[in-house]
Formats: C-alpha cells, structure tokens, sequence
C-alpha cells in the first residue's frame, strides 16, 4: 500500500477545479437574484405610483384646481367595493354600491365599518382603482385611507371619501371601481 504524498493530496483534477468554479459560480448568481428581489419591491412601487399601474392612487389629499369644469355633457358610473383580510373581524362597506357623477364634480360619500371582535383593531385602508388607466384620473381630497385608523371592540364609524373624476379621463371610460382593502397594521415591537 502506497502513501499518497502531502504535495499530491493537495493538487486538485481539473474535475474538482471545474465543480469549484461552477459553485462559485452558483452562490454569485443565487446572491444576485437574492439581492434582485429585495430591490425589485421598491422598483414596483415607484413603477406604480409614476403610471398608475396597479391601480393605486393618490395617498395624499389632492387638490383640485380652482378652474377645472364640471363636465355636465358626460357621465362616469363609480362602484365602489370593500374588502377586508380574512380573520380580522371587521365589518365593512359602502354606504352606496355606485353612484353616477360628472367628470369634475366633487362627491361626497361614506364607507361604514364595524369592529366585530371583542379587540382594539389598527389597521390601514389600501384603495385601487379599476381599470388601472383610470387611477391618475381619479383623485382622492379626504378619504380615511390617508391614514391608520383604531377601532374598539363593537365600534361603528362612518368614514368619509370625497372625491373627484378628472375631466381629462378618456370618454371611453364609463365605469371606473374604487375598491378598498383594510388590512391590519403591523404591531409595534415591545
């Protein structure tokens, strides 16, 4: 029985060195596409919030402009639809399932929610708008989805939306959805 040098066992075959630089390889590309999906959030969310995709609208109060027009030769059919995430014992919807407006007219109307459960609840309204074409015409002034909201056990609030249809939005466009999801807020760390 022959004993393999130190200086032999130490030099690797040229399969050994192509398995090494393959999984060096491997790890590169897999911390790549790692670091590619954490950054590709964010690039999401700005890519949405620039064009609209997705539905999302304003998060902030707008503001009309004092010389925009009441479009009275038109009319847009708005819906509106609530949603909550399962299990957290909310109650909510909309006073009204639709209204018909004046592109340019300012609308008041009110989304009711109930707190079912026997806890205080924090949560955050997240609104879209369908088709997704229409969310940069449609602009929120007050709506309780600005901000995060607590309700305590068995509350029941009534929560205002005041809004507006740009008259700049296509004429083809005769029915646009407002719809809302409540979803809990995080809880802050102890």
């Amino acid at each position: 029985m022959e004993i393999p040098s130190p200086v032999s066992a130490t030099l690797k075959t040229p399969l050994q060195l192509s398995n090494q630089r393959l999984g060096w390889r491997l790890l590169l590309v897999s911390v790549f596409f790692a670091g590619f999906g954490f950054a590709l959030v964010p690039l999401y969310d700005v890519i949405c919030r620039l064009t609209g995709l997705n539905g999302r609208t304003n998060a902030t109060a707008a503001v009309q402009s004092k010389n925009t027009q009441v479009d009275l030769t038109r009319w847009v059919n708005v819906e509106f639809l609530s949603h909550t995430m399962p299990g957290v014992g909310l109650e909510f919807k909309a006073e009204q399932f639709s209204l018909r407006v004046h592109p340019g007219e300012i609308i008041h109307t009110n989304y009711v929610v109930k707190n079912q459960s026997g806890e205080v609840f924090v949560g955050q309204a997240v609104p879209s708008v369908t088709p997704a074409v229409a969310a940069p015409y449609f602009q929120k002034i007050e709506c309780f989805c600005f901000n995060q909201q607590t309700f305590q056990p068995g509350e029941i609030r009534t929560m205002p939306v005041v809004f507006y249809v740009d008259p700049d939005m296509s004429r083809d466009l005769g029915t646009v959805t407002l719809s809302y999801t409540f979803f809990e807020a995080p809880k802050a760390p102890v």
